[in-house]
């Protein structure tokens, strides 16, 4: 795959990059070079590689899921928030509608 200066243009366009006609022949190059080693890299093989999501190994920490663990922040508490709402309905804040 390679790109002319139509395509530089019409990606500068949707990136609402103002540039010239001399800028825009600069970057067909280099766009196409990127796109070469795009190419290169689907030619390697990689069916017996696993897919990971991180270089090094990651484990989270986690904590237990309680609701009540500190009575000052912790949850069941909803109606004292709520009071604070200035529209409360079943039990959530109540929102303008935005969208019809």
């Amino acid at each position: 795959m390679s790109v002319n200066k139509a395509d530089v243009a019409k990606i500068a366009s949707l990136a609402r990059i103002k540039m010239g006609d001399d800028a825009l022949e600069r970057m067909v190059p280099e766009l196409n070079n990127i796109l070469g080693w795009v190419d290169q890299l689907s030619e390697v093989d990689t069916s017996g590689v696993e897919p990971m999501t991180a270089v090094i190994p990651n484990v989270l920490r986690l904590r237990d899921d309680v609701v009540n663990a500190d009575p000052k922040t912790g949850g069941d508490r909803r109606d004292d928030i709520l009071a604070n709402a200035p529209a409360a309905e079943h039990g959530f804040f109540g929102v303008p509608k935005v969208i019809e």
